[in-house]
């Protein structure tokens, strides 16, 4: 297993990665390795995969044999010389910043260095990040800091000016179809296919190659806006939208929420069914109420994933009204799109990707998810010209 295995179409990167992982072996100094890193890239460009390998690389002796057992036991995030913070919650807590800064102090037990990383550092705020700032300021000697967000503009300035950024570039639809066909084992039509309509999103292109059910809720999510005629249908539709974002959440933190209270279960030492002792409840009110706040952040993750698969609709309906060419993202219901291309006007295809944006902005501020849905279908409506 190579460390650069599940990255694809960053070559760039992953060089300034190695160059570093090079400096930090060398009895030279070297300008090349720093203990502060900010990996910055679209969604979906292959962040969180670069900085577990960037760990491995880092805590690893360097042999093929200790590359592939080190990176094994980061990806089960086992490694214990690895800290990692993520967001299943939809703001990052300050104690949980806390905590992890407090443990980056521990001297390596195993590896070479000790190393703590962020993932969507960005949905840290400001206090959150002032407690970070301290522990970039004076790291140990041998703790090392990847921290990942969309871009640097996400972090607080004095955050900015002390790490070092590496920049990802979303890859081509080619290059994320062939490591899904590689990876994943699937035919190279049904990884292109996925590769495109997840529009290069790595983890996307994933579920949709290798999940039907994931492949039938985006099929149904475009059915639902070439089917919106009127203010009936968009209501309808935006409860219909809504419903299909909770099945795509439930289908991603149903089976892990029941690995981890299973888990949580045998670390207690209760037997399956058997009775929790009133002494350990609290402690799987805890389990419980963390893993309700993940479905929150799960919920508004699907919700975001629809919006983006109807961008994509109505991009591919305004490169035809356009008469732009090139190979639409929704090339399987190619008739559908340049007939709903032919219903209306460039004009009124961006009023409804701006409606979209808008509905997107209002979600994230916390409006109702429906109310939003409405709103912005009801644009849809009465922006297409009806035969």
């Amino acid at each position: 297993m190579a460390l650069w295995d599940e990255l694809t179409g960053q070559p760039d990167a992953i060089q300034v990665v190695e160059a570093a992982v090079a400096a930090s072996r060398s009895a030279v100094g070297d300008s090349a390795m720093t203990h502060s890193w900010l990996i910055t890239g679209p969604p979906g460009s292959g962040r969180s995969n670069l900085a577990f390998a960037f760990a491995a690389a880092l805590m690893s002796n360097g042999s093929p044999e200790s590359d592939t057992a080190t990176l094994r036991q980061v990806n089960a995030r086992t490694h214990p010389d690895l800290g990692v913070l993520s967001s299943e919650k939809v703001i990052i807590p300050i104690a949980d910043v806390r905590e992890l800064v407090s443990s980056s102090y521990f001297s390596p037990s195993v590896g070479r260095y000790r190393v703590m990383i962020i993932e969507d550092a960005d949905r840290m705020r400001e206090q959150a990040s002032t407690v970070l700032l301290k522990a970039l300021e004076e790291p140990p000697p041998r703790t090392v800091w990847i921290l990942c967000a969309p871009s640097e503009a996400d972090l607080i300035p004095t955050i900015r000016s002390r790490v070092r950024t590496v920049r990802l570039r979303v890859p081509d639809v080619a290059e994320v179809a062939a490591l899904i066909e590689r990876r994943d084992g699937v035919d190279a039509a049904t990884a292109a296919v996925a590769a495109r309509e997840a529009q290069s999103h790595i983890g996307m292109a994933h579920r949709l190659a290798t999940n039907s059910e994931a492949r039938d809720r985006r099929r149904r999510t475009i059915e639902v806006a070439l089917g919106i005629h009127s203010v009936s249908d968009a209501v309808q539709g935006a409860a219909t939208l809504l419903e299909l974002a909770r099945q795509d959440a439930e289908a991603i933190t149903l089976e892990r929420d029941a690995e981890e209270r299973d888990s949580a279960m045998r670390s207690l030492g209760i037997e399956p069914g058997g009775t929790v002792p009133p002494a350990l409840r609290a402690q799987l009110r805890a389990l419980d109420d963390d893993q309700k706040r993940r479905a929150t952040r799960s919920l508004r993750d699907g919700i975001d994933r629809i919006m983006v698969d109807l961008l994509s609709l109505y991009r591919d309906i305004l490169l035809a009204q356009l008469g732009v060419p090139g190979e639409p993202i929704n090339l399987s219901i190619l008739e559908q799109v340049d007939a709903a291309a032919s219903r209306s006007s460039a004009v009124d295809t961006l009023a409804t990707m701006d409606a979209i944006a808008t509905a997107r902005r209002r979600i994230e501020g916390n409006v109702s998810p429906v109310l939003a849905l409405e709103a912005m279908l009801v644009t849809a409506t009465r922006k297409v010209h009806h035969p």
